[in-house]
Formats: structure tokens, C-alpha cells, sequence
């Protein structure tokens, strides 16, 4: 199978690459401002804003799935940078959806969306299914949501929309929850700082899933995705942030004070929010490894990186 991947130098992205590697996959990659090798990718550079660099890459390319994981994916972060959000979330999807769709290339595009785009949903309509209308709550999750519509409808278009709920797992950013704490730990392990640990919102219960299992739902969706169809990517099981520290607190055995930090606070965090993946199962998937094994390695990760977030 011949495939294209944008933001393989992601968090996802990366994982992504090497599973479809080790399935036998031809692998082509976009990348962006970044001095980057991945063995066995061949990397072409494109801003996915620019729709003739787009253009010229699929051309190029001419892959027969794109895998659309280029983005920006921070829910805090889009309350202060919307314009950003909407150029890259909503208008680079346009530009690769197009591309994809041009005339002569037909190529199935797998767009990465997210649970949050079902927003605000009562506790005891979750796991939320797919065919759930989206009501987004956060600038973020309307650009996932605006980006999903517009696949969708493009002339052509052959999109399968992936919702994400919380992957983690190594080679995610600290400044997302969980990685923070490995890392803040890992500081203390090694007494750099304090033995506090500055948190947000604990109180949250997320779908966590590792980020193994996630590439392989992609790699999966690449082969027998259905166009036109939504698939939710999660585990089902909410754990809340309290309950993930806790495990990963332990995993580490090191001993500190929590402290929440007003800064990590959101304007609006979501009490719950876990998945139905239905879909995915039924295509014989499963999530495996699961949120144990992610806490373990972010902790060994968070060890190794030898330097405080």
C-alpha cells in the first residue's frame, strides 16, 4: 500500500510511520521548518496551509491512503490562538482533502478528528457512539468539527473521519497532562526540584489509550476504512486524572505534594469523555496495549529524557 502521512514528525505521526513500515507499506511523509530523517519515509516538504505545495506533494506522491495527522491539538491553547487553529485544522484539511481528490487520484484520506468534538454529553449517554451529532465546546473542537464537515462534502471526497479520545504514550509533548507529571517526577527522582507537583483539573475522566493501539487503528482504517464513515478511536474505559496520577505515582515511587496551578486550568474541561469504538471493533480491533502500559512508558520515557519539563 502505497501511503502518504502528514505531521509524521507528530506525536502520533511517528508511531504511525513505523507501524505502516513494518506492515510493508510505502511510506512518503509531509514535513514542515524541520531537519528530520526517519528511516524508510521519504519526507517532502509542504506547509499543508499552501494548497500548491499540497498539490504538488500528492502528485508526487500519488498514494493510494493519505493518513491527514498534521494539526494543531492543544484544547487549552486554542483559546488564545483560534485564527491558528482554523488555518491549520480547517483550511490545511481543505487543502489535502482536494489534493487527494483531484481528478485521477481518488485516494482515500483518513482525517484525525477528536472526541472532542461530541463536547458537553451527559454521563449516562457515555461511551459516546459514533452517530452522535457533534457540539463542540472549545475553538479547538470546532475546528476538528468544521474540518470533518468539510471533508466530508469536498466534490470527490473519499474521507473516513477518525475521532481520537486521549491517546498517550512516548514522544507526546509534556505540556499535555500526563507527560507533564512523568516528567515533574522524574525531576524530583533525580532532585532537580522540589517535591510538588503542579497540576490542573483532577477531577476530569478521559479515554486513555496507547498510542500503540491508536497506530494500529490507523494502519487498520488505511486498509478497510469505509468512506464517509466516522470512527471513534477509544478504549471505552474512563479513568479520571486524578485516578491516572495516582497510577503513575506509583509506578515511579516517588513521593510528593500535589498543588493545582490556576494556569493549567481550561476555560472549559469536560467532566467526561470516553468512546464507543464499535466500528473499529468490529473491523477486529482492539486496545492493545492498554492505559497501564502507557503509564509505564512515560515513565520510563520521563527517566530517560534526564531533564525537567
Amino acid at each position: 500500500m502505497r501511503v502518504l502521512v502528514t505531521g509524521v514528525s507528530g506525536f502520533i505521526g511517528r508511531h504511525v510511520a513505523r507501524q505502516l513500515l513494518d506492515e510493508g507499506s510505502e511510506v512518503s511523509a509531509t514535513v514542515w521548518g524541520e531537519a528530520l530523517e526517519i528511516p524508510g519515509v521519504h519526507l517532502h516538504e509542504a506547509d499543508i496551509r499552501d494548497r500548491e505545495a499540497v498539490e504538488a506533494v500528492v502528485e508526487a506522491v500519488r498514494p493510494e491512503v493519505v493518513i491527514h495527522l498534521a494539526g494543531l491539538s492543544h484544547v487549552g491553547d486554542s483559546w488564545s490562538r483560534p485564527g491558528d487553529y482554523f488555518q491549520v485544522n480547517v483550511l490545511g484539511t481543505e487543502n489535502i482533502v482536494r489534493a487527494a481528490s483531484a481528478p485521477g487520484r481518488a485516494a482515500r484520506v483518513l482525517v484525525a478528528s477528536s472526541g472532542e468534538v461530541y463536547g458537553l454529553v451527559p454521563e449516562d449517554e457515555q461511551p459516546i457512539p459514533e452517530d452522535r451529532l457533534p457540539a463542540p465546546a472549545s475553538p479547538y473542537a470546532l475546528t476538528k468539527a468544521s474540518a470533518e464537515r468539510l471533508a466530508l462534502a469536498l466534490p470527490g471526497s473519499t474521507a473516513v473521519i477518525v475521532r481520537s479520545f486521549n491517546i498517550i504514550g512516548p514522544g507526546q509533548e509534556t505540556r499535555f497532562a500526563l507527560p507533564s507529571f512523568a516528567g515533574q517526577l522524574a525531576a524530583i527522582h533525580r532532585c532537580e526540584r522540589e517535591p510538588v507537583i503542579h497540576v490542573g483539573n483532577l477531577s476530569a475522566r478521559r479515554d486513555f489509550l496507547h498510542v500503540m493501539a491508536a497506530a494500529r487503528a490507523y494502519t487498520l482504517l488505511a486498509r478497510e476504512g469505509e468512506p464517509g464513515t466516522v470512527y471513534n478511536l477509544a478504549s471505552g474505559r474512563a479513568v479520571s486524572i486524578a485516578d491516572a496520577l495516582d497510577t503513575l505515582v506509583r509506578a515511579s515511587g516517588v513521593e510528593a505534594t500535589i498543588e493545582q496551578d490556576p494556569a493549567r486550568m481550561r476555560a472549559v474541561d469536560q467532566p467526561l469523555l470516553a468512546g464507543d469504538a464499535a466500528r473499529l471493533r468490529a473491523l477486529g480491533w482492539c486496545p492493545d496495549p492498554g492505559f497501564e502500559r502507557a503509564i509505564e512508558d512515560l515513565w520510563r520515557e520521563a527517566l530517560e529524557a534526564g531533564s525537567s519539563p
